[in-house]
């Protein structure tokens, strides 16, 4: 989880409060990247984190390829830098269609100038056109990428199942723009920009070990003898 993708989240959330209950799909809690989980954000509403794989942050082990919920039985499903993990990214696509509510929101986010990041398997890249043919099931959409216009360090899009109240679309389109523009880079994704792939992964690979360390237990303090 990026910092500026779970600003991207709170951004959208307070445009237009997500319907429960809420699905994260992508949920583990990477050591290291615990202070940028969205489930703090939605403390006085449903949630659900789901992963392939048990871990820190997971409800329930959920499949994307073959969903185990019911037709129409959520009300928000976030995918954050998921979808790139997903061996057949458009069955999960057709898979959270299915299973939102009418008015149902989903939020895609990923990658397209990033360094392979294996959790636990980097499949894909997408352009902001990808992106648009991802969310081609959905009624409603909204594309928008970050980062240098021809290059991208991310990728958003925005579906919606059946209609949203009048206002609704524009509130959320409005907010993915103040997103963009003042919310979607930190200082690791300018240097992204800069740096050329030669140092940039060098540079990710060692600050991903750093934040995954953890540390030891404390020595055993020695007393004095008598």
């Amino acid at each position: 989880m990026r910092a500026t993708i779970r600003r991207l989240i709170e951004t959208l959330d307070r445009a237009y409060p997500f319907p429960g209950p809420i699905c994260e799909f992508g949920a583990y809690q990477v050591a290291g990247q615990e202070e940028r989980a969205v489930r703090p954000l939605f403390q006085e509403r449903a949630y659900i984190g789901t992963d392939i794989r048990i871990g820190p942050g997971v409800d329930l082990v959920i499949d994307l390829h073959q969903v185990g919920l019911r037709d129409s039985s959520i009300g928000t499903a976030i995918l954050l830098d998921t979808v790139e993990h997903v061996r057949y990214f458009w069955r999960a696509s057709e898979e959270i269609y299915r299973i939102l509510r009418p008015g149902g929101i989903a939020v895609f986010t990923s990658v397209m100038y990033f360094p392979i990041h294996a959790y636990p398997s980097d499949y894909w890249r997408f352009t902001p056109e990808g992106f648009r043919v991802l969310v081609e099931p959905f009624e409603q959409t909204l594309i928008e990428s970050a980062g240098l216009s021809g290059f991208p360090h991310s990728v958003v899009a925005i579906g919606v199942k059946g209609p949203l109240e009048e206002a609704s679309p524009d509130a959320l389109s409005a907010a993915l723009l103040d997103w963009k523009r003042h919310s979607s880079q930190t200082w690791k994704e300018i240097a992204a920009n800069l740096l050329p792939p030669a140092f940039l992964i060098p540079l990710y690979n060692a600050f991903t070990r750093l934040a995954s360390r953890k540390p030891g237990p404390a020595a055993p303090k020695r007393t004095k003898e008598k």
